[in-house]
């Protein structure tokens, strides 16, 4: 799996504005973000089809979405959005 440089950054944001609200609440985010990128190697394909070919899957405890796209030989992530987020913010990294 391959995550993009602007995902990674969507996740470290996050990571810093729940470890701000409760110091343990950071690491149950990432430990979250593991177990949902876990799932989508597992079953890459699994999971709706956005726009294109840019599929999201999302969190289960936290209000967040992992948008990724499939490809023959790996599985690029492409952001980790809020749900709440505009939906031309993750359009305009597809």
């Amino acid at each position: 799996m391959v995550v993009r440089a602007s995902a990674a950054a969507d996740i470290e944001d996050a990571y810093g504005w729940y470890r701000r609200q409760r110091d343990s609440l950071g690491a149950e985010f990432l430990a979250e973000i593991r177990a949902t990128m876990q799932r989508v190697i597992e079953q890459p394909v699994a999971y709706p089809v956005l726009w294109r070919d840019l599929c999201r899957i999302r969190l289960r405890r936290f209000p967040y979405a992992i948008f990724y796209r499939v490809y023959p030989r790996h599985i690029v992530v492409v952001a980790c959005l809020h749900g709440r987020r505009d939906p031309g913010r993750w359009k305009a990294r597809a």
